[in-house]
């Protein structure tokens, strides 16, 4: 597995593929610095009058619904359609999902667009999926992330995307596999938006444009890596920021070699 992310990580540095970032107010210096320090190159782009045009010189889209708006959701709406249209793959972060009717209907009508990748807390999945014990504060989980393995089996086969679920535990779910990543820290649950880090450095891997299964995998392992070395050297939230943007500006091989923790098993639902 580590042998995968390594070359993709090396591909991804000498291509700097462009990402289309919609999303939200509070992130969005994070995930354009995130990008940066990964080696892809960040645009945000919110205008209905030109989400199109930077679709059609993206390399992958991320939509992420944290701080809606009309004009908003029609951007979101029509990059969406038009990424899916011309073949761009792109992520859908559905956060807060379930906390009001405005989120619930703009995150079907982007579901009913097919994304390639969802990627949410267990909370927001299990909401997304129609599961009763679907419960939410804000923006936060109140759940943990293997609470929402079915519900995330269940939006796999509903829509054939991959599922991401954030958590203590990552799970990853493909058509044909279930993926677990055990790297991470408790302390990144105090650090707003890397959650959305993490759609986004997904959205930068599926820039390659080879494998969606393992780009998801590279994307998610990454962040859940540089988050547990960050936390290492951090002495608070604060500077869990700082290291983890170093981190991901410094991963190499060898890091890769020795840190990741991931295990692969096949779907037997």
């Amino acid at each position: 597995m580590a042998h995968s992310i390594i070359k993709q990580l090396e591909e991804l540095r000498e291509l700097n593929p462009l990402v289309h970032n919609i999303t939200n107010l509070v992130v969005m210096n994070n995930t354009a610095n995130a990008l940066l320090a990964l080696g892809a190159s960040p645009v945000m782009a919110h205008s209905p009058a030109e989400v199109k045009n930077v679709v059609e010189i993206s390399k992958s889209l991320v939509i992420n619904i944290g701080t809606l708006s009309a004009s908003w959701i029609e951007s979101m709406y029509q990059a969406a359609s038009h990424a899916t249209t011309i073949g761009c793959p792109w992520v859908l972060d559905p956060v807060g999902a379930g906390i009001s009717a405005l989120r619930n209907d703009a995150l079907q009508r982007l579901l009913n667009l097919r994304p390639t990748v969802i990627r949410g807390n267990a909370s927001e999945i299990l909401a997304l999926a129609g599961f009763s014990q679907a419960t939410t504060k804000g923006v936060d989980s109140t759940a943990h992330s293997s609470t929402a393995l079915q519900a995330a089996i269940k939006l796999q086969n509903s829509y054939n995307a991959i599922i991401c679920v954030s958590g203590e535990i990552d799970y990853i779910v493909s058509a044909n596999e279930i993926i677990e990543v055990h790297n991470g820290h408790i302390m990144m649950t105090k650090v707003t938006g890397l959650g959305c880090t993490s759609s986004a450095l997904i959205g930068a891997f599926l820039g390659l444009r080879n494998n969606t299964v393992e780009e998801t995998i590279a994307g998610v392992a990454v962040l859940s890596l540089t988050g547990e070395l960050a936390a290492r050297t951090a002495k608070g939230p604060g500077s869990l920021q700082m290291h983890l943007l170093d981190a991901l500006y410094n991963l190499d091989t060898p890091t890769l070699q020795r840190e990741l923790s991931i295990q692969r098993y096949v779907r037997r639902d």
